[in-house]
């Protein structure tokens, strides 16, 4: 099987990978500091200082970028910028209220909807393989929190309305990603985002809506905005860079992944410990994701 030209065991695809584990490991992380934040930061100004951090350091790459040829379809890298800054108010939001894993665990539709979208909007190739390992893994994740049935009202909606919205991102980044480099995307979609997040703060920042208040942050509070800021402009670079050679819905799976690394910090953090039964979860993920694994560095399909 050949995907844009280069055998799946080439070598690009397996750094892509392996960059892939690990970004889907770490990127909890911002999500356990803005729940850090959540109680004297706004979600609103959390976005905002992370895709102004994104702005700044990826910069220096745009403009080295520009030299090589001019961006391409700024419409759509726009709308990239908004549908995160979007996931990413969403989320901060849910985590503020909700337990970490639990609001990764409903935000876990996403990669359902990724292998959806992936088929109906860019037209690849769905095979049962792929959608029962991304099924299985929505299941593993579902056994790992044990949702409260108590959280499935409206306060549960924000996570879905998270993974909608970062499900079409992931479908404009695979379609960008084939006429852009990495580095230019993350650029334009952190000044996208900064510039959405600056109208939305300014236009309803004044109107006492708790999700975008304003406060000039304490010494510590800065400390992990910028953290946020830059664990969130690597691990979307390495979307970025692995979307140019994995299609989307072999992305997708790979995103369970993430309940791993929510669980933890959930646990180290804030001291939310699974029940016994949601190691068997755990294993159901990790499991599929090595499946996915193998069988995406293979010759065979």
């Amino acid at each position: 099987m050949i995907v844009m030209g280069r055998h799946l065991n080439s070598p690009p695809k397996k750094i892509a990978l392996f960059l892939i584990v690990f970004a889907f490991l770490f990127l909890p992380t911002i999500d356990a500091l803005a729940k850090l934040l959540g109680d004297n930061i706004s979600a609103g100004q959390i976005a905002w200082s992370r895709f102004l951090v994104q702005t700044i350091l990826m910069c220096p790459i745009f403009f080295w970028g520009l030299r090589k040829h001019k961006t391409q379809r700024i419409f759509l890298q726009f709308m990239r910028g908004v549908l995160i800054a979007c996931t990413t108010v969403l989320i901060f939001v849910s985590v503020k209220f909700m337990p970490l894993a639990e609001t990764i665990a409903i935000f876990f539709i996403e990669p359902l909807l990724v292998t959806m979208l992936s088929a109906i909007i860019l037209g690849e190739r769905l095979g049962w393989k792929r959608l029962a390992a991304t099924t299985i893994g929505f299941f593993g994740a579902l056994v790992v929190v044990q949702p409260n049935y108590k959280l499935l009202g409206l306060l549960s909606s924000l996570p879905f309305l998270a993974a909608l919205s970062f499900a079409f991102y992931m479908i404009l980044t695979r379609k960008l990603s084939q006429v852009e480099s990495a580095g230019v995307l993350q650029f334009n979609s952190g000044l996208s985002g900064l510039i959405f997040m600056s109208v939305i703060l300014a236009t309803f920042s004044s109107f006492d809506i708790p999700m975008l208040e304003i406060k000039m942050p304490q010494n510590q509070e800065w400390i992990l905005l910028v953290l946020i800021g830059v664990i969130a402009t690597l691990g979307h670079f390495i979307l970025a860079f692995a979307s140019k050679y994995i299609e989307a819905n072999i992305l997708a799976p790979f995103q369970y992944l993430e309940i791993i690394g929510a669980t933890f910090l959930g646990f180290w953090l804030f001291g939310d410990f699974p029940a016994p039964a949601a190691w068997a979860g755990i294993m159901t993920i990790v499991l599929s994701g090595i499946y996915l694994f193998r069988k995406e560095t293979s010759m065979t399909t």
